[in-house]
């Protein structure tokens, strides 16, 4: 459903915006078992993944389209993302976003030159952007249902296997979808015997929910410190797209989290917000049993410096 000729037009539009990340292993001193590295998303210039897809998406708008402004609904950093390339081809952004989205993500998303419009509550985030969008004549830039919002992301899988193409294992925290989908869509086309884990919060477990189910499942609540990762049902064009790649989500809880965040903190001098971390928490945890080289995917560089310094004391 993602050609990969659409994923190879993505990196290369991508040039010069977003960065090639590299692959930082894990000490072997520090974590037992086959090698693990960590790619390293929170070093885009936005701090996330989520500049890949929203650049895509905004890019391969007409020119008549992208004009009249994009607007978005999210929790911080596809916010951030499309207010950044909003700037850059010098459009007008408004995002919707959570009244209690962290502060860090709201500046972020203001420092970009993007408008905020915040919802008291997190399941009105849509309603609200669609309304704003018919207000003001905006085109909607999805978080995650989007086919050139996957493809985008998927430009983080092929990075993956070009540099490591020994990679058995690749683990990917989960909040829409988008991120895991794209990358499902790269190992589809490139290595169909690697494995692709999922993961995600207990307090939030949409995927596992969807897998048992065969569909995506609204959840009544979700919850966690990993604000990134708490959409209440996982994308259906997601869905779709890892099909048969995907096959199983592994839930960690709050505290295997913070946990992560400290480890990459003081094992591997990396600063990464805790919706980032989640994936290297599972294997942190022993929740995967790894086989082979395992990659993490990191991302999230926006954290309040308050609320990390209380995750990485002891």
């Amino acid at each position: 459903m993602i050609p990969l000729e659409s994923v190879r037009r993505a990196a290369a539009a991508l040039e010069g915006v977003a960065v090639r990340t590299p692959l930082v292993p894990v000490p072997a001193a520090a974590l037992a078992g086959p090698p693990v590295a960590l790619k390293c998303e929170q070093l885009q210039p936005i701090g996330a993944f989520k500049v890949r897809g929203a650049f895509t998406a905004i890019s391969r708008l007409p020119e008549t389209e992208r004009a009249r402004g994009v607007i978005t609904h999210s929790s911080g950093n596809h916010g951030q993302a499309v207010a950044f390339v909003a700037r850059h081809f010098g459009v007008r952004a408004i995002i919707v976003m959570p009244a209690d989205a962290p502060a860090v993500k709201v500046e972020g998303v203001r420092r970009h030159g993007g408008e905020v419009a915040f919802v008291t509550d997190r399941a009105q985030r849509q309603a609200r952007c669609e309304e704003l969008a018919a207000e003001h004549g905006m085109v909607i830039i999805p978080p995650y249902e989007n086919p050139d919002v996957i493809a985008g992301q998927a430009t983080c899988g092929v990075e993956i296997l070009e540099q490591w193409p020994e990679v058995e294992t690749i683990v990917v925290q989960v909040g829409g979808g988008g991120l895991i989908a794209g990358i499902a869509s790269a190992v589809r086309a490139l290595k169909p015997e690697a494995e692709v884990i999922a993961v995600e919060p207990a307090g939030a477990p949409k995927l596992a929910r969807a897998l048992e189910a065969g569909h995506p499942v609204r959840l009544e609540r979700a919850e966690s410190i990993a604000d990134g990762l708490l959409p209440f049902q996982i994308g259906s064009l997601p869905f779709e797209v890892m099909q048969g790649i995907v096959r199983r989500a592994v839930q960690v809880t709050d505290a295997e989290i913070r946990s992560a965040v400290r480890f990459l903190h003081e094992r591997v001098a990396l600063d990464v917000e805790p919706s980032g971390a989640a994936a290297f928490a599972a294997v942190l945890a022993d929740r995967i049993e790894r086989t082979g080289p395992t990659v993490c995917v990191v991302s999230g560089g926006n954290v309040d410096p308050d609320l990390f310094q209380r995750l990485v004391q002891p």
